[in-house]
């Protein structure tokens, strides 16, 4: 089993360079990171996880730019987003930053996406709330028209591209794809239309929900043995990843603390009994 990582990069953390190198150091096989542009103080979105929102919501570093500091000093760990809120992007310039990022890393990049669970923050970005993954899902759609082998125009019920002229593209075509989310008919469907796997945050319920997921993904006609499951933001046991094994999932994104480098390098000492 694969063991990568997520972190909150901020202001206040480890750098990415430093935390990039100690991982591959270590022989860890991925960094992923999340993403929020601000966090509006005035809300009215509780936080998912209840009690109040960690300041590191509010301070993270814009994930392709870390990701690309990651990527000029390592050779080997794969670089992802977990997750990238399509919906509050420009799918033109998104398009661009994630093909860049795969170019530069030598197709080590890996694009996590999802729909987000702040309304005040989708709303600032022009999001209708309602519709956020509709949006989503004609984003994703318009940027694999610009990953296309030859000019290939898009037009959808949100946006559209002329044929155009857009590279460097991504190696294989598009990046690896992963959504994030909850477990749900609308999220398994989108899965299996435009994505590669699922990223379940926590990890939970997998027993239940991976056979829905299977279900849904062979009905779409893709092939069973390409589906691929990475619980996200996992605290580890070794009870927790032996049943993963058991599931077939062959890699786990093991949460960091949002911390500065002595106490995250400790972690990275504990996670590598996992290794």
């Amino acid at each position: 089993m694969r063991i990568a990582t997520t972190i909150f990069l901020t202001d206040e953390t480890i750098t990415p360079v430093r935390l990039a190198r100690e991982l591959e150091k270590r022989g860890f096989a991925g960094l992923y990171l999340p993403e929020h542009t601000h966090i509006p103080v005035e809300r009215a979105t509780p936080y998912p996880a209840g009690g109040e929102l960690p300041s590191e919501y509010g301070r993270t570093l814009d994930p392709f730019i870390a990701l690309g500091q990651a990527a000029a000093v390592t050779e080997r760990l794969a670089l992802g987003t977990g997750i990238t809120l399509v919906a509050q992007h420009d799918p033109i310039d998104l398009a661009k930053q994630v093909a860049t990022l795969d170019h530069l890393s030598g197709g080590r990049f890996t694009l996590g996406v999802g729909f987000g669970w702040n309304k005040e923050e989708a709303a600032d970005h022009g999001v209708e709330w309602a519709s956020r993954r509709e949006l989503g899902r004609d984003r994703m759609a318009l940027m694999r028209s610009l990953w296309a082998p030859e000019p290939t125009a898009y037009k959808g019920e949100f946006g559209a591209v002329r044929a155009s002229h857009a590279h460097p593209k991504p190696q294989g075509g598009a990046p690896r794809t992963l959504v994030g989310g909850a477990a749900g008919p609308k999220l398994f469907a989108q899965i299996a239309e435009y994505a590669d796997g699922w990223l379940p945050i926590g990890g939970r319920g997998l027993t239940e929900s991976l056979p829905v997921l299977r279900g849904v993904w062979q009905s779409a006609g893709r092939d069973p043995e390409a589906l691929q499951v990475v619980p996200y933001a996992v605290r580890p046991s070794p009870g927790k990843l032996a049943h993963y094994a058991e599931l077939g999932i062959e890699e786990v994104v093991l949460q960091l603390p949002p911390a500065g480098e002595a106490e995250v390098l400790k972690a990275l000492d504990e996670y590598a009994q996992y290794l």
